[in-house]
């Protein structure tokens, strides 16, 4: 039999339809690659095992009696950030040791409901706060992608670093991710794996720990474009428990991904040209555009002129609503508590023991855009900004662009405890440049796998798409990605 775990998630679930293999199987299969290689990657910080092995069976009856939902019997992990009922739900912090939630978040209550299994929960950066999965209090997320020839550790990318390291190492069919400011598109483009960041509102909030709430929103990483379009199909859903939930329909997203691109202009942003850019990037860029006017598309050049302060604008707005959301862990009710003389010194001891060190430093940027005589000059002034950015995405679309291609990051994964990273928040934060803009808008974005770098690691292509308008993304991703036409896993190591 194949390596089960080799399997995409659509020929997964062909297999389980046509009785080839079983849930049960395809899970213990799944569970023995955690086992052997979570020591040396990191990518998950909860295995439920034996909660797995019970929704396999479950879903095999099912299965056998030719019933199941769109998911039936497909393990999946699960980002450390969704609520799930009874199991570790942290946030990959400190100070919500200990905390297993009561109820089940929409997203994965969802997933459930389509027959879905959970093999476990997945690391990230701390509260999400991260490029490079670096601030998790469980450790680093170990990339399964080394350069030719090198035995060093590199980056999966974040926050959902250990969503993407999972993805690419065979470790689960699909995950769940949440994206604030790049955070699935990032790391799918650092692990040769494809995510979807989809339009705000188009899943539900509720559930999952908040960072910055007007930009938060969840989606797939997944081996496939076609992958990515099943599991958002079952995630997606309107919610009366999210206030920021849209009531529209969601669409078979699969149906929409061999569609093609004849006919649909895609628009080129000149203002992603960076100074500095690889040579590399700009290349893949271009081979990108190559590939889509082969297919019938016409390229476009476009402007989007205030895309040079989304970065700093986005790094005003999400650390002023982290700080808001981030009230909340004071020791009192749940999650670590650091006993103080009184309750304001438990407060104080807690929060400084409970948060790392980026968190931190969110948390004081937040505090001090949003504090008395700085709130007009800080916050509202990127408030303003972000309708502008918004407004040139709304000018593109109404000139009659379709989609926009972009790189997806401005290089590929780099080292752990890269020095000039460590010593340079603000060179961390431009690993976001070419995604921010996208949340700061509430647009669906993609990144898929497009090429590879001179040392072999993989590089990504954005597609940003209209408001609801995921199938256009899911079409033009799947044209590159058959154009690409290249072997995106890893060489095992571990």
């Amino acid at each position: 039999m194949t390596d089960l775990t080799k399997l995409s998630l659509a020929a997964a679930r062909k297999g389980l339809i046509d009785k080839s293999f079983t849930s049960s199987e395809l899970t213990g299969a799944y569970l023995g690659a955690i086992e052997k290689a979570n020591p040396s990657l990191n990518a998950y910080v909860a295995v439920t095992g034996e909660q797995a092995l019970g929704m396999a069976k479950a879903s095999d009856a099912k299965l056998a009696q030719g019933q199941g939902g769109a998911l039936e019997g497909i393990p999946l992990g699960i980002k450390d950030l969704f609520a799930t009922k009874g199991v570790h739900t942290q946030a990959a912090s400190h100070i919500l040791d200990g905390f297993k939630p009561e109820y089940e978040s929409s997203v994965t209550a969802n997933l459930w409901r389509d027959g879905a299994v959970m093999l476990g929960k997945l690391n990230m950066d701390e509260f999400a706060m991260g490029s490079s999965n670096e601030t998790s209090y469980y450790g680093n997320v170990i990339n399964p992608f080394r350069a030719t020839g090198s035995n060093a550790n590199l980056v999966p990318g974040g926050s959902s670093g250990g969503s993407a390291a999972a993805v690419s190492a065979w470790l689960c069919a699909g995950a769940t991710a949440t994206d604030t400011g790049g955070s699935i598109r990032q790391p799918a483009a650092f692990t040769g794996t494809v995510g979807i960041k989809p339009t705000y509102g188009r899943c539900s909030r509720w559930g999952t720990v908040a960072f910055a709430s007007s930009l938060d929103q969840a989606g797939p990483i997944a081996r496939t474009v076609e992958d990515a379009a099943l599991m958002l199909t079952s995630m997606a859903g309107f919610d009366v428990k999210d206030s920021t939930s849209v009531d529209v329909a969601v669409p078979d997203f699969a149906a929409a991904v061999e569609r093609g691109v004849k006919g649909l202009t895609i628009g080129v942003p000149r203002e992603y040209r960076q100074d500095g850019m690889p040579a590399e990037i700009e290349q893949l860029w271009r081979q990108g555009l190559d590939w889509l006017r082969a297919e019938g598309a016409t390229v476009k050049d476009i402007s989007l002129p205030h895309t040079k302060y989304a970065l700093p604008a986005y790094y005003i707005v999400a650390p002023a609503e982290a700080s808001s959301n981030l009230a909340r862990y004071d020791g009192v009710k749940y999650g670590l508590r650091v006993t103080g003389k009184d309750i304001t010194d438990m407060y104080e001891l807690t929060r400084a023991a409970g948060f790392g060190r980026e968190v931190k430093r969110r948390i004081m940027i937040g505090t001090y855009v949003l504090s008395a005589g700085y709130f007009d000059a800080y916050y509202v002034k990127a408030q303003k900004v972000r309708t502008l950015i918004k407004k040139d995405f709304e000018d593109a679309f109404q000139a009659g662009v379709d989609a926009i291609l972009t790189p997806a990051t401005p290089s590929a994964a780099f080292g752990i405890g890269d020095e000039a990273m460590a010593n340079d928040p603000v060179k961390m934060y431009l690993n976001d440049i070419f995604t921010v803009t996208v949340n700061m808008a509430g647009l669906p974005g993609i990144a898929v796998p497009a090429g590879k770098d001179g040392q072999g690691l993989p590089l990504g292509l954005q597609l940003i798409g209209k408001p609801f308008d995921e199938e256009t993304l899911f079409a033009a991703a799947r044209v590159i990605e058959r154009s690409a036409d290249m072997d995106f896993s890893p060489k095992p190591w571990w």
